[in-house]
């Protein structure tokens, strides 16, 4: 078994010169950096006052089920022998916010279209979709289900 550790940091960048003095006194703007990567510039989102030009949290947890199965997904692929030319998915999560603020995810549902070279593999492609999801860390790791509707093309 192995460990491994995340460090990053998260710095507001939202003061308008007067702090949290009110609701509505500053901005949601925040930075997320780690050393020898660019900077993530990220906000809340609009529905709870934040920059829309900037990524929020709930987005980020979406990409991040997404980018986790997608590489889960190619490297099986690729120890099975099924060549996988294209990749794109269009992922999207249903988040419930309660009548006090709180909330959580209700489900994402990931829509992976992947292009194999062979209409001979296009089945077995499929299904290793439910072996991705096996292996994602971070579907692995959410307390709400993660759904699959791929779509294997040839090319």
């Amino acid at each position: 078994m192995s460990t491994h550790s995340y460090s990053l940091t998260v710095t507001w960048t939202g003061d308008r010169g007067d702090g949290t003095t009110s609701l509505t006194a500053y901005d949601r703007d925040h930075v997320v950096s780690a050393t020898g990567k660019p900077d993530l510039p990220g906000s809340a989102d609009t529905a709870f006052r934040g920059d829309p030009t900037r990524w929020n949290p709930e987005e980020l947890l979406v990409a991040s089920l997404s980018q986790c199965h997608m590489l889960w997904y190619l490297g099986l692929a690729a120890s099975a022998g099924i060549v996988v030319v294209g990749y794109r998915d269009q992922p999207s999560g249903t988040m419930t916010e309660l009548p006090d603020g709180a909330g959580q995810f209700d489900d994402v549902t990931l829509r992976p279209v992947v292009t194999v070279t062979e209409a001979a593999v296009a089945e077995r492609a499929r299904a290793l979709h439910a072996d991705a999801h096996e292996k994602c860390f971070i579907a692995r790791s959410v307390a709400f289900p993660v759904h699959h509707e791929p779509t294997v093309l040839v090319a």
